[in-house]
Parts: structure tokens; sequence; C-alpha cells
């Protein structure tokens, strides 16, 4: 199994979060979420580090975020995306216990990658193989994300169940010929996997 994280492990941002991201950039609504969201692939690919993401942002929205600013911001994304599920941490943990294979697949910035190694360490250690977005460089839904995390799990991709909160992720994986489910909760989930 190959599982995406944020919707699916962690939870997306809170509402305070995001709250919290437009007071600092001093935006709000459509105008922020489309600057905050346009450079983000590349964000997550690891080809803009966090203040060229962030002055990225800026741009969008016609300001000029200081030192300071790109520093406050940088830490209350880390903090929007820090939550998890600890219901599904425990599932993929008895997955895990049962020898089945897993993979990790997520979009993540350096960042919020570096903050899940220190204090989330735990909810990685099931996963045999963890592909994080900024580390190799391969961003959902782009084909060689698919491609990275396959080869290392060293079996068809039609054996590869991929779970994923998000429809293009899923309808991307099914164009590579893994099977995929779309995460919308682990009740639906569990019997996913009980069909087989």
């Amino acid at each position: 199994m190959l599982f995406d994280m944020f919707g699916v492990i962690a939870r997306d941002q809170s509402p305070e979060g995001r709250a919290a991201l437009e007071r600092e950039a001093g935006a709000a609504g459509a105008d922020f979420w489309d600057a905050y969201w346009r450079p983000r692939q590349a964000y997550d690919r690891g080809d803009l580090d966090g203040p060229a993401y962030w002055k990225a942002v800026a741009e969008h929205l016609g300001a000029d975020f200081d030192g300071r600013r790109v520093r406050r911001l940088l830490a209350l994304d880390v903090e929007s995306w820090s939550r998890v599920d600890e219901e599904m941490v425990a599932y993929v943990a008895d997955l895990a216990a049962t020898g089945t294979r897993l993979g990790l697949l997520s979009n993540i910035p350096a960042e919020i990658a570096d903050f899940f190694g220190r204090r989330h360490a735990r909810v990685l250690e099931p996963f045999s193989v963890v592909g994080l977005s900024s580390r190799i460089h391969r961003a959902k839904p782009e084909p060689a994300a698919f491609a990275w995390a396959v080869e290392r799990l060293a079996v068809p991709a039609a054996r590869v169940l991929f779970v994923d909160d998000r429809q293009a992720n899923v309808d991307a994986a099914v164009r590579l010929g893994l099977a995929a489910h779309r995460f919308t909760s682990l009740r639906a989930l569990r019997e996913r996997v009980l069909e087989g």
C-alpha cells in the first residue's frame, strides 16, 4: 500500500492555521489562497526553498514580505500542517505489523518534512519507502513521483493500492496502472482493503 500524508494520515490545515497565515500575510480569501497555491508545486518539489516560496507568494499578492515576516509565515505554515490523525497512525502501524509492505508518497516542502522528522518520526517508522517530494524532487500528480515509489516498493504497479484524498492524484495513479482509493474515511478504507 502506498499512502498520501496530508488528508489521510495527517490532517489538512486547520481553519485557525489558515486564518493565522492570512493575518500574517495581510491578505485573505481567494486572493491569498490563489497566491499561496500557485507556486506550491515548485515548493513541494524542492525547486524553491521556504524564503523563495514566500517571495513568490508576495509577488502574486503585489506585496513585499521582509525577513521577519517570511520567518513568521514559514513557522505558521509548518504549524498549520502539523496535526496527525492518531486513528490512521494506529491503522498504518497495524498494517505494518501484519507484514503489509508500506510506502509513503507525500507532497511536502522541506520545512514541513523536517518538522515531521523531528516531531512525528513515529508516524514515518512503519513505511519501508518514504517519498517526500522536496527530498525526491518529484511531486504528485507527476508520473515520475509514482514511478519513484513503485520502483522502490519493488512490486508491479498493479499490486500497489494507492490511497490519497485528492482525486487528481488518484486519477494519475490509475492512469499509471496502480489500484487506487480516494480516501474519505478510515471505515471506507478498511472496507476497500477487505475487498482485496
